[in-house]
């Protein structure tokens, strides 16, 4: 090798030790950044001249990185869950103040009882005619609470779309610049990085997988199929509704045109946090609600009056409980959507509304007819014991609440309230396993594409020990060119 190609390679050393280890401070500068990846520097040998850089690349692997999108869409749907069901179990932990409506039904019950066993005080009349309305006004907050959930729901859901449309947006600029840098050779290695973070907060809105194609353009899908983006981002519209009642139907969310939630959805996503916030808005709590409508409906079937005529002959009617549907009856094992937030005590029952509270004893709330203490004697219970009768009889109630078709008026709340704490801990345990899923997802692949302190010192040994070798042999080349140019002149 002549001296001038020795000289050629040690600059080309030189140069290259000094690009590596750029890319060397690039890794230690961002050492412990969960977004970053390790950058490595490929050298490439050339005949004659030395070495170079070819190109400046990073440590991937993608199915871990998969495996890191699809735990954050199922924790971030778990959570939304939970988070929701941690509110609507506000109806039903307040167990020693009994205000749940489960623990009122019992309440009543046993203000009945009580009631029956001395008839003829009115103090008993209005305890038990007070523990009512704290019954009927149970079941209005709830039914509130219920609603204000949903409607709180829907809220978030139309915030998630309009992160979800920003971050598609981001998603198609950093893109552009990554195919962009790949068609001219340029380091898109940063830029890679933005996207794969862009590609995580875009899962936890909504669950995806991905397509790399050329020149590292990416497509985006649902996990259903739906297309998010393929050269350009789609569209993700949803109209939002502000108030919501028992009857009201949250509305789809689309993507380009297809709805991708509720029930027209043929292509529906599974997983991320507006997977959650849907089933909250539209299961959850709507199934929670048709349990509370139906404690109502039992309720006002249980107090009805009946016609005490000889030959009876009118319908049976409200008597303690009534409701916006009066003088008719909720139609018997059949959900009537929002009956929980508009029933109510009788105002002619009701001593707050100028009512008399001894109609519970002798029933006549809806006139004569249904007048069951004719004699009008104060020591009269046989009211007062087929109320309590009928508490405890088995009614027929509406299999699509999710619990029993057939069961007593308190067996009934009670299963309401285990229905909705099984709920809320059974996400709960859910959500804690999905979150230690995706602790130990991004563990582990940081562990195999993240920066090493210490494999990036041991590197830079290496490249301070190429740089003296090079510093060297330049040395040596210079010395002996001087001894060259000495001996020629």
């Amino acid at each position: 090798m002549s001296l001038s190609a020795s000289l050629n390679t040690a600059i080309s050393s030189l140069a290259t030790t000094a690009e590596q280890t750029s890319v060397l401070s690039r890794n230690v500068a961002r050492a412990g950044d969960p977004t970053a990846s390790r950058k490595n520097a490929e050298v490439i040998t050339i005949p004659g001249y030395g070495v170079r850089l070819a190109s400046v690349t990073r440590v991937v692997n993608v199915a871990l990185f998969n495996n890191v999108l699809s735990s954050t869409s199922s924790e971030a749907g778990q959570r939304a869950i939970v988070e929701a069901l941690e509110q609507l179990e506000q109806t039903v932990n307040d167990t020693e103040l009994e205000s749940s409506p489960a623990a009122l039904v019992q309440k009543l019950a046993n203000a009945i009882q009580q009631y029956a066993a001395a008839p003829a005080s009115t103090a008993h009349a209005q305890s038990a005619v007070a523990t009512a309305r704290d019954l009927a006004t149970a079941l209005n907050s709830a039914t509130d609470l219920v609603q204000n959930v949903r409607a709180q729901a829907d809220a978030d859901i139309a915030g998630a779309v309009e992160n979800l449309n920003t971050l598609l947006s981001r998603f198609e600029a950093v893109n552009a610049e990554i195919v962009k840098g790949t068609r001219s050779g340029a380091d898109v290695t940063d830029y890679l990085d933005q996207r794969d973070q862009i590609l995580k907060e875009i899962s936890g809105e909504i669950g995806i997988r991905t397509f790399t194609r050329a020149d590292n353009d990416m497509a985006i899908y649902t996990d259903s199929g739906v297309t998010l983006f393929d050269v350009s981002a789609r569209a993700i519209t949803f109209q939002p509704t502000s108030i919501y009642s028992a009857a009201t139907t949250g509305n789809a969310v689309y993507a380009d045109g297809v709805p991708i939630t509720g029930s027209s959805a043929t292509m529906g996503v599974g997983s991320g946090r507006i997977t959650g916030l849907v089933k909250v808005r539209d299961e959850l709590a709507v199934t929670y609600q048709s349990q509370l409508d139906e404690v109502a409906r039992g309720l006002i079937a249980a107090f009805a009056e009946s016609d005490q005529s000889a030959v009876p002959a009118l319908p049976d009617v409200p008597g303690l409980f009534t409701w916006s549907g009066a003088p008719a009856l909720p139609p018997s094992g059949s959900i009537t959507a929002g009956l929980a937030g508009a029933i109510t005590v009788n105002a002619l029952v009701d001593p707050d509304q100028g009512g008399n509270a001894e109609l519970l004893r002798d029933g006549g709330i809806n006139g004569a007819a249904y007048l069951y203490n004719s004699s009008g004697a104060s020591a009269y219970t046989d009211r007062l014991e087929q109320l309590l009768d009928q508490m405890n009889a088995t009614q027929p109630f509406d299999p699509a609440a999710n619990l029993s078709s057939s069961a007593t008026l308190k067996s009934f709340a009670s299963s309401s309230a285990a229905w909705l704490e099984e709920a809320r801990r059974t996400a709960s345990d859910e959500a804690d396993y999905r979150v230690t899923l995706l602790e130990r997802s991004s563990e582990a692949l940081s562990k195999v594409t993240g920066v090493n302190l210490d494999e990036e010192m041991t590197l830079m040994l290496e490249l301070e020990r190429t740089y003296q070798a090079s510093s060297k042999l330049i040395s040596t080349i210079d010395s002996m060119l001087a001894t060259l140019l000495a001996s020629v002149g």
